[in-house]
């Protein structure tokens, strides 16, 4: 069972998603403690997988990939890891999840514009073992994904 996050650990975390190019000098004299309080903390985040990196936050439509779309896909049994590799070498598609319900792969892809998407999901189809797709085209975002309110809820305590 993993050890959940303490209040430091979802501070430091805050400040980090706030300025991820703050050194830890800069994160203990912010947090008011030790620097090696600091590098322990990183240390542990990072082996605990909790901290994967600092990659910077990207714009997709800005750019030039301003069409985010969602397809639930159907695939043949016992097939998942395979279709999830050929979805991966489509450079469009953004993330995949298996899930329950109605189809067995969620896949989050991004296109220039309507007809790109078209050709982004005929690629999708057109992977061996996908058996039915249903395809969304989201409008806007009203919540982007988030674990900030997750860190703060756990700051606080």
């Amino acid at each position: 069972m993993p050890e959940n996050l303490d209040a430091l650990d979802a501070r430091l975390l805050l400040l980090l998603t706030d300025s991820p190019r703050l050194g830890v000098l800069e994160c203990a004299r912010r947090l008011g403690v030790a620097r090696g309080t600091v590098q322990a903390r990183l240390d542990r985040l990072t082996e605990r997988g909790i901290l994967g990196g600092f990659p910077p936050e990207l714009d997709l439509a800005a750019m030039g990939y301003g069409l985010t779309a969602f397809a639930v896909l159907e695939i043949a049994q016992g097939r998942r890891a395979e279709v999830a590799e050929a979805l991966a070498a489509i450079d469009e598609v953004c993330e995949v999840h298996a899930t329950t319900g109605q189809g067995d792969l969620f896949v989050r892809m991004v296109a220039r514009g309507n007809d790109d998407l078209q050709r982004v999901i005929d690629k999708v189809v057109g992977v061996p073992d996908v058996l039915r797709t249903s395809t969304s085209i989201a409008l806007s975002t009203p919540v982007p994904p988030r674990v900030r309110p997750l860190l703060e809820r756990t700051a606080r305590s």
